[in-house]
């Protein structure tokens, strides 16, 4: 019995240098070119593709380091050896493949994207907002674990409603920011699938980016799914806003200029937030607060709650049916357009920065295309749109080259917003 298991055991301890070539290489592959894009079937080629995609150096420090613990231990020898390091080798070159286009591309789409949108002279605006030199010397949006320590202390961290954690908002800002500066303000609501409503760690590279240059970012909490019904979720963003209008200035904060971001479920609220100001739906007991905002910027998502062809729709609306709204869609259909942004443009809308990637296999890039396009034809304000080559889903989330360029991108589109607003605005 001991020498069977004895077998057994060193058979499965035995290296398979080709095996593990060929997965290195799927990976590798996953990464460049999502290898299914179905919506959420493709929930396990997302979560394999998505680091890999934003980080790929990380997959080959990793791989080259090892690659060279098992060739010392001599598992390259022979033909299949040899196979396996070449594969290996191929590998390598598509990560590195993958580190470029990131580095190069992201920057080039996103300047394309703010000089399409706002003209090629768009900087010079920015030239007129006055200099608020970074503490760090370096860019912030390569820091993220340790970011929101730097900028939340624990008297910012806040209560902005009545549903105990559900309602916390961390307040980012720097230390030497005065207390009566009025600085721009951005509020940043948290994706996951509206049943994960969580603050941290989302939007670390925008924030500290962000706050690194002198601006407040509210980052917030808000009821989940199943425990909690919609309207639940964009209730308690309206909420946010007022709370951010009324106490922000105590903070350092402008509660005349506030713009307002999220992803994925969070880029859904985000710009129906943005579409839907002061609407009473949506701010029971509080519909007489502004809520308002001066600027959206929605990151890969959701703006169709009510379309049921295309591939994933029926089982999205499945999902909204059983899991958020718990009401039937053919019976309470008034319920799924009312929530869709792309039901609710308005010619009044405020500027929009919408960014996705273009192979992002939870929501399809389409999805975007289509709320661009519907938007520019009904809105007269800006419309930026970046369709990013080769992101996935949540590719702002790493610190990435790809996360800080869209970090850089949004921070010149709020202040090209901060400055045309200055310029406008009476003075006292």
């Amino acid at each position: 019995m001991n020498s069977s298991l004895a077998r057994l055991t060193a058979k499965l301890r035995r290296p398979r240098p080709l095996a593990r070539a060929i997965v290195e290489l799927t990976n590798a592959a996953n990464g460049f070119r999502p290898l299914g894009r179905k919506g959420y079937k493709t929930l396990a080629v997302f979560w394999f593709g998505w680091p890999t995609s934003e980080v790929p150096l990380v997959y080959l420090a990793g791989s080259m380091l090892d690659a060279v613990r098992r060739g010392l231990r001599g598992d390259f020898r022979g033909r299949r050896g040899i196979a396996a390091l070449a594969l290996t080798a191929f590998s390598w070159a598509i990560l590195a493949a993958i580190q470029r286009r990131n580095v190069t591309t992201s920057r080039r789409v996103l300047t394309a994207a703010l000089v399409e949108g706002l003209g090629e002279d768009f900087t010079d605006v920015l030239g007129t907002l006055p200099s608020t030199p970074s503490p760090s010397g370096r860019p912030s949006a390569w820091r993220t674990t340790w970011s929101r320590r730097q900028y939340v202390e624990k008297s910012n961290i806040v209560t902005y409603g009545p549903h105990g954690r559900a309602n916390l908002a961390d307040v980012w800002r720097r230390r030497d920011l005065p207390r009566d500066g009025k600085a721009p303000v951005l509020l940043e609501v948290p994706g996951g699938a509206w049943v994960f409503g969580w603050r941290r760690p989302q939007a670390y590279p925008l924030m500290s980016h962000l706050a690194d240059r002198g601006w407040i970012c509210v980052a917030m909490n808000y009821r989940v799914s199943p425990a909690h019904t919609w309207p639940d979720h964009i209730v308690d963003v309206k909420r946010a806003l007022a709370w951010v209008k009324a106490n922000i200035a105590d903070y350092g904060g402008d509660p005349d200029f506030v713009a307002i971001t999220g992803g994925s479920a969070g880029g859904h609220l985000a710009a129906l937030a943005a579409l839907t100001p002061n609407d009473p739906e949506y701010q029971p007991g509080f519909a007489d607060a502004d809520t308002s905002v001066v600027a959206a910027v929605p990151v890969y998502g959701r703006y169709d709650w009510f379309t049921t062809r295309g591939e994933g729709r029926r089982e999205f609306i499945g999902y909204l049916e059983r899991i958020v709204v718990k009401r039937q869609f053919t019976r309470f259909r008034d319920i799924y357009t009312a929530a869709s942004p792309i039901r609710r443009l308005r010619a009044d809308a405020p500027p929009f920065f919408i960014l996705h990637g273009e192979d992002d296999s939870i929501i399809p890039v389409g999805e975007a295309r289509e709320f661009v396009e519907q938007m520019r034809e009904v809105s007269k304000s800006e419309v930026v749109y970046a369709e990013l080559p080769g992101a996935q889903h949540a590719f702002d989330i790493f610190s990435s080259p790809r996360a800080y360029n869209s970090a850089e991108a949004v921070a010149q589109f709020l202040s090209w917003v901060y400055a045309s607003a200055m310029k406008n605005r009476p003075c006292a």
